[in-house]
Order: C-alpha cells, then structure tokens, then sequence
C-alpha cells in the first residue's frame, strides 16, 4: 500500500482530507483512499483506527488515533523503500549510514505503537501485530540484501519484487551441500590467483582476490539461465577478475593461461599483434545440474573501460534471432551479463548511452544482467572523487533498473542475488543490476603499490581475511564443515595447479609470432560478380512500389518514388536512394538478411531513403522491402537513439555474430563518426590482428564539401586511412550510385568478411550527372578506378593526369576539363589499387605530371596516405603534385563565400594546365625502361 508521504499529518489536513473522502472518494489521492478504506473496514466511520479509541474518546482522540496508525503505516512502508541503507555491505566493516526514514520518532510514533496497530490495519492480515510485520520486513530487507525497487515504473514489477520477499523462495537459505560446493569454488578461485601470484612474480594479472564470489554468482546465473531452457550466456567485462572467469566459468584451460603468462601464443591463430592475456575472449560450453548444455562466452575486449557494453548487446542480439525469420527473436535462449566497474559505470558515458538502448524496439536483447565488481577505488581514485552519487549503480536507477547491493564476504548472498536477478529477467525481459560490494586485495594492478594514495583502506585491507577464508570460518561455525575440510580443500586446489603447471614444456617464448605479415603489402581482393538481371531489378522496382488497398502514403512522397518507375528505363536516372533498395532487394530476395540502423535511416538524413513509409491517415508504418514476394530472407531497419558509440558498438557486436547478415550502420553526417573513435580504434580496425575476430560492418558516412561548416563537411577520411593495414578494412568512396549498389552486394559475399568504410554523397543523392542507368547495375561490377569516360580521345594530348576520389570529381567535369588534361576516379581507397592506377598511367604517354586533387585540407583527406602510393604507381618518374586547400587546424569553411572561393579556385587550379616543358614522355618511358 503507497501512503501520504509527509513525514507528519497535521490534524486538520488529515479531517479534511477525509470529509472529502466521505463525499467523493475520487477527489482525493489514491494513497488517502487506500487508507481512509482500510481506517473504515477496522474502525468504523473515523479516520484510521485500527483497534477502536476508548469509548466516549473525543474527536481529538480519534484523530490522534489516527495519526499513529498512519505513521506505522508509513514506517513499515519505509522498510522496503530505505532498508538498503541499513544493510552491512562493506566487508571491511564500514557501517552502513542508516536512515532517518527508518526510525520511529520520524513519524512521531513510538516503539509501544507497534503493538497498538494491528498486523490486518497495514495490510498484513497474516501476522499479529505492526511489530510482527516490522520485524519480519527488517529482516528481509536490512539483512544481506540491499535492494532497489521501488522507483521501478511498473505496479506489476513492484509487486514481483514484494512477493518474492514474502516467499522467500529466491532467497532461500542454501542447503549444506551447496555451502561446501561454494566453499570448494572460492577454494578454487583464491588457490588460482595466489598460484599466478607465486609462479609469475611482478606479472600483471588484474586479481579477483576481494571480490572472488563474481565466480559462485556466474555459476548460479548459468545454473538458473539452463533451467530456464537458456541455450547462451554471453559475457562482457574488464580486466579484473578475467583470468579467473575465464578458467572457472568458460573452462579456459590453465596451461593455456600458463603459456600466455610465459609468451607463448601458439593457440592464437589468426592474429598478428595478439593482445594481454586479461583481454582475450573465449567460448566454452558447460554442463549444468539438470544435465543441460550451456553455450558460454565471454567477448575480447580491450581496456578502454565499458566500451564493449554495446558489443555484447548486439552479439546477443544477433544470438537470439529464429533461423527462419530473422525479424523474430527468442530472448529467453541467450542472456548477456556485462560486469562493470564501480568507478567505470557511473563515469564512463558510454554505460548511460547502452542502458538507453535496452528498451528499444531495435536494440532491446530482453534484459541484460548487470554486476558491478565494487572494489571501493579506482585506480587510485576515491569514490567521494568519482562520483556524485551514493552508490555506484544509481545511474541505473534513471532507467528504472532494480538494483540489488551484497556484500561480497556474504556468498549466500550474492547467490541469493542472482538467483533473483535471473528471474526477474526471465519474466520482465528487462535489465537487472547487482552491485557486488568488496574490494581489491592489491593495487590496480600487482606491480602498483596502493598505501602511497590509501594508506588506511589497505592496513583494512591487509588485516581482513580472504574470503574463502571468511566462508570457511562460517562453515566451520555452522558445523557444516570442519579446520581439516577448508585446509584439505585449499591444498587440493595448490596440488592440482602445481601439477598441471610442471608437466607444462620450458622453452623461450614465440617472439616471433604476429610479424610475418608485416611486410606483406595488401592486396586489393578479386571483385566478385555483383550484376542482377534487368528482369529481376525490374520485378524488384515493381514490388517496391506496390502498398496494402488500405494505405495511404504521403502523397508528394508517393509522386516522387513513383519516378522510379521511369528511372530503370531507357532515360535513366536512378539515383543513390533507388540503387541502394535495388541493392538491398536482390540480396534479400537471394537469402542474405539486410540490417541497418543509424539516428534518422528510416528515412534518410537528407530525405533519400524512405525505406519505412507512414500512412498521411493514421501513422502507420510499412516497410516495402519486408514484403518482397518469394524473399528468405528480409529487411531489419531502425532509427537509433542518439549516439554514435553505444549505436556503432551493437551493430559491431550484431555483424560479428550474424555473418549471414549485411549490418550498416550510418551516421548523421560524417563529421559525428569521431564521437565513435575508440570502437573504430579498438574494435572495427584491430579485431582480427588483436583477437582474430573478424565483422562485415558497414560504415555510411556522409561526406563532401558543400558549404555547410566545418561539423557537416568531412568524416575524416584522412583517420581512417591511417589505420588501414594487414587488409583491416576496405575504405571506398564511390562516385555513382551504381557503384554503391556493386559495393553493398559485394560486401555482403565478400570473405573474409572485412568492415567497410564508405564515404557517402549528399549533393551527389539527386545530382542528374551522378545517376545512373539500369544497364549498370545489370552489367559490370565494382570498378576500384575509373578512367575519364573522355580518355579515349586524347591519351596523346593529356599532359596532366588528375587523380581525385568522391564528389570533387563532378566539381571538375562541370568545367569541362579540355584535352591537356584527363580526370580519374579513385573509387577503392584501401586496400590500394596499385595495378589499376599504375595501368591507368600507362594510357597516357605524355603526361608531365599526375596530380591528385581533393577538397579537405592538406592536412586531411587522403593525401597523406595516397601521395607515396601515387609517386610508386606512376613509376617514381613523375611530379606528384598535389592540388586542394593547405593545411588547416578546421575541416571546412564556415562562411558560404569563403567556400565557394576555395572550391572554385581548387577547380580552376587543377585544370589550368602550364605551357608543355617538352619531351617529358619520352624521359618518362626510358626511366620506366630502367
């Protein structure tokens, strides 16, 4: 029952309240009616008594009488709102604050009105008294568990949490097999970390020690997640504590962990640099109780804290969809469970941004188990230095997540947690958070030294036992488990690793490992037939355009797709938007599932797309490409929150997992993509040569010079080329909209699956002179480089060769390039495309230069990357020069005048051709010759 939240009634508000119960129970608020229904049914017509005043009391009397039974009221209310705060959670001893909700004299009772009140008056029929249910709710929620549920938005959720509490099924007390079993686990763990410690002393190791029951509370998660007929159980975290999740939950084997200690990598094919040992991913399968199999993985990530929350959502995401229609989902058989740190989750942004996305209809996963490994610090950092709140996990309180807090000494405890934390998964679909509240034993890491910034907390630290010690003890107490038991257990553990350790063979390292392709140039891989039959396109076209009888589409929008009719016949004239749903549409139609999500790509930013149609009459949505005759595949569009990282982290995680699917992701505008830069650094770019991980993603970045300022002009080309190696990625920047539709389709068959990063158009969306016809979609394929469509004509007259990529090309054709100069498309960025260009140069004999032209400042684009590459593929005997705005701190202008005074002068200098210095061809030609 929710009461009136003034810490005191005043009498008269309280009379008045109740008259106008009396005359319209509606006109006062439902917590007075809750209450002045339940004062009437125990205590006649007066206003709250629950045992009847004395007779003849006075109206004052009564009134008082009242007031005690709504403190009582109010007070066992409190219990479960403010009970978290008088839980012991800190191992270490720090007693809790407290509350002033969750004292007597707070609602001006006393300790004598808890016998006056009966049990039935407070909603409590079962029980005698208001001190019986006061003491039965202490000690349900000031015990062990401090628990956060109230200010979830949901009636339904709330009483969840109140009869489970009541039941006491979930927090059942464990059965003395299950405590040994606890106790031969944190034997486990505490014997595997202070082996490491022992065996490799000075190496780092992020330890679990303090926090070591993450791992029970693992085991029970899986053990719950199978009984459930959970099939996967996707893990995320730091560094902290891997090697030991890594070993006991997925079965990672200990001479594996031994070797990578010793530099040994024999084990990670596919990679070039590798990565530390507390970063690596794993998938293992284990085997629960009820003898169900149990899909376990944990995903690489790197250290740059919280950053693969949003890739273990998508993964996951990816995990649950049906074979048979992409577009449906089980939730139930995958659960991801992403472990944070208590100064990363309320610090990094990152954590706000992917628990946004958990209730969106194109990101949610049905719930995400959350845990928070409390280590009290940061590196060196205080938590009264690193956040602003009272608990690490109060961010998640915004979106009405329900928190648990345990203290990590309280194995019982944390089992009870994630016993509830999985249930209330399973039935809500909704995320849950356990803030498992420890610390940690050493410095951030082995070799830190942490008495030079917490003197205090580590002589606490130093003086507490372990806490398989601390369970052990408990055991002992109990009588469930004798001294010799815990020892024996403990030296289990020492023999067991020593043994596993000394049969290991002794050798040096492989240093060598990882640098064998360094040298190996890239290959730009063999283009693949990517043509549709007219025919086919055709049908497609038709059934795009087709709607229900009973859909009306906005009538301008309908007029202007209607064009597309006309647009794949003889006149031409298909534009970006069209080809890419012709892309789209012949890949579904073959079985290959398309996905695309960014913050406006339903329709488009610049109004291209139009993939989701509204009905002008009601708002509904339909989505043409989900309703392609005969197709088996499908079209999974959404527009996305507003975030460039969290967003691109889950489309990462999605491609990664789904290989059958072309995943795209695009940005607003280009300039945005740098909010994202550490999952391109960390994950897109280095997966494979760090992990051997690989993703098709698809990047879409609109880009180009248009006189829009310097945040919506450029996608930082230049950043990307920088990172190109080993085959990494493939960087394009396609100038027609044919090219784009052999790009997409290529893409989705290319293997190895590679990301793609593609420069996108705006200007070039709807320009007449960049459309293209049906016959270059039917025919033909991804060309890296195209030559002057005029080159034919005047190989012998060209004296300059310009070499551009992108938009700045139409920029140049629309002044006419006269016959000393001939222009080329760079279309393939990376991997380069040396024989094309070298072949290209060679068409044209008397070239005195090549020069390559571009609208970014010098500073950025692709000149950096291109110049060494050009000056080698025009055989090192020519003048590379370069032609585009100098170096310049801001990508673009941001006055209009001032851009189209730069671009003009780009244009005419690229095309003013100086008089000819004679016989250059010929000394081109001989030193090609040596």
């Amino acid at each position: 029952m929710s009461l009136p939240v003034t810490s005191v009634f005043n009498d008269g508000y309280i009379e008045e309240q109740f008259e106008a119960y009396r005359r319209d129970p509606n006109s006062v608020d439902e917590s007075f009616r809750q209450f002045f229904r339940m004062a009437e049914a125990l205590g006649g017509t007066q206003a709250g008594a629950s045992a009847r005043p004395a007779a003849g009391a006075t109206p004052a009397d009564q009134q008082e009488f009242a007031r005690r039974v709504a403190g009582v009221a109010r007070y066992v209310s409190a219990i479960r709102r403010f009970g978290h705060l008088a839980v012991q959670l800190d191992p270490l001893g720090t007693p809790p604050p407290g509350a002033l909700e969750l004292k007597l004299e707070h609602y001006g009772i006393t300790d004598a009105d808890l016998d006056l009140v009966s049990g039935a008056s407070i909603d409590f029929p079962h029980l005698n008294t208001a001190r019986d249910v006061a003491e039965r709710l202490m000690f349900r929620y000031t015990r062990n568990l401090g628990v956060e549920f109230v200010h979830c938005g949901s009636e339904e959720e709330r009483q969840w949490f109140r009869s489970v509490f009541t039941s006491e099924l979930l927090t059942r007390p464990m059965t003395a097999d299950e405590k040994l079993a606890v106790l031969r686990r944190l034997s486990e763990v505490d014997g595997f970390e202070r082996f490491l410690g022992k065996a490799y002393v000075g190496y780092k190791r992020f330890s679990i020690e303090g926090t070591d029951a993450l791992v029970p509370m693992l085991d029970t998660a899986i053990d719950e997640a199978a009984a459930d007929g959970v099939r996967h159980v996707a893990i995320s975290m730091a560094h902290r504590g891997r090697l030991s999740v890594l070993t006991h939950i997925l079965g990672k084997p200990f001479e594996q962990v031994f070797a990578e200690f010793e530099g040994r990598h024999d084990h990670l094919e596919g990679t070039s640099t590798g990565d530390v040992k507390y970063h690596l991913g794993f998938e293992g399968r284990k085997v629960v109780a009820n003898g169900a199999t149990v899909d376990v993985s944990l995903v690489p990530n790197p250290s740059h804290l919280e950053v693969v929350n949003p890739v273990l959502m998508g993964l996951a995401r990816a995990e649950q969809r049906r074979a048979n229609n992409p577009l449906e989902r089980d939730e139930r058989m995958v659960i991801p469970i992403c472990i944070h740190g208590d100064s990363a989750f309320p610090g990094e942004g990152i954590v706000a941004e992917t628990l946004n996305l958990s209730r969106l209809a194109g990101f949610s996963v049905g719930g995400t188990l959350h845990i928070i490994v409390n280590n009290q610090v940061g590196f060196t950092t205080d938590p009264t230095d690193s956040r602003s709140t009272r608990y690490a996990s109060d961010l998640a309180k915004g979106f009405e997540i329900p928190v648990i807090h345990v203290n990590a000494d309280d194995a019982e405890g944390c089992v009870a947690a994630m016993r509830i934390a999985v249930a209330y998964r399973q039935q809500f679909k909704r995320d849950f958070l356990i803030d498992l509240v420890g610390y940690r034993r050493h410095g951030h890491n082995e070799g830190d030294e942490p008495t030079y910034t917490q003197p205090v907390l580590y002589a606490r630290i130093k003086a507490h036992p372990t806490p398989r010690q601390v369970w052990g003890q408990r055991l002992i107490a109990e009588g469930i488990a004798s001294a010799a038991d815990v020892d024996q257990a403990e030296r289990a553990v020492a023999e067991r690793l020593q043994a596993i350790h000394a049969a290991m063979p002794r050798g040096v390292g492989d240093a060598a490992h990882g640098h064998e392709s360094d040298h190996q140039p890239p290959e730009c891989p063999p283009v693949a037939d990517t043509a549709v039959r007219v025919e086919a396109l055709a049908a497609i076209n038709e059934q795009l355009l087709q709607y229900p009888t009973d859909f009306s589409p906005h009538p301008r929008l309908a007029k202007q797709l209607e064009r597309r009719r006309e647009a794949i016949g003889e006149t031409g004239g298909i534009d970006w938007g069209h080809a890419e749903a012709l892309a789209f549409g012949s890949l579904i139609t073959a079985g290959t599932t398309v996905r695309i999500t960014g913050q406006d790509a339903e329709r488009g930013t610049f109004s291209h797309r139009h993939a989701v149609l509204s009905d002008v009459k009601n708002g509904r949505k339909y989505v043409p490409l989900q309703h392609l005759p005969g197709a088996t595949a499908t079209l999974e569009i959404h527009n996305s929150a507003l975030s460039e990282l969290a967003v691109m982290g889950f489309e990462y995680g999605f491609s990664v997992a789904a290989p059958d699917t072309l995943t795209l992701w695009e940005g607003q505008f280009g300039d945005f993509v740098n909010v994202a830069q550490p999952m391109i650094d960390q994950f897109i770019v280095a997966d494979r040569a760090k992990w051997g991980q690989d993703s098709g993603l698809v990047l879409l970045l609109p880009h180009g010079y248009e006189g829009q300022g310097p945040e919506h002009s450029s996608a930082r080309l230049e950043r990307f080329l920088q990172l190109c190696a080993e085959n990494n990625m493939m960087v394009a920047y396609p100038s027609s909209p044919a090219q784009y539709f052999h790009l997409l389709r290529w893409q989705a068959t290319r293997r190895p699956r590679r990301p793609l990063v593609l420069m996108q158009p705006k200007s070039l969306l709807r320009l007449p002179q960049a459309a293209s016809r049906i016959a270059d979609l039917a025919t033909g394929t991804f060309r890296p480089v195209i030559d002057d469509p005029h080159g034919d004509a005047k190989r012998e007259s060209v004296r300059r060769l310009v070499f551009c990529t992108g938009k700045v090309y139409y920029d140049l054709v629309a002044k006419e390039p006269g016959d000393h100069v001939a222009v080329v498309r760079v279309e393939a960025l990376y991997p380069w495309p040396l024989d094309e260009v070298s072949r290209v140069v060679d068409l044209y004999p008397n070239i005195d230069e090549v020069a390559w032209v571009q609208e970014e400042p010098k500073n950025m684009g692709a000149w950096s990357f291109v110049a060494p590459r050009l000056r080698v593929a025009a055989g090192n005997a020519l003048v590379i020069r370069y032609i585009g705005r100098p170096e310049r701190a801001s990508p673009a202008e941001g006055y209009p005048k001032a851009h189209a005074d730069e671009q003009g002068r780009i244009v005419q200098e690229a095309l003013d051709v100086p008089p000819p210095r004679g016989g250059t061809g010929v000394r081109r030609s001989a030193a090609l010759a040596k």
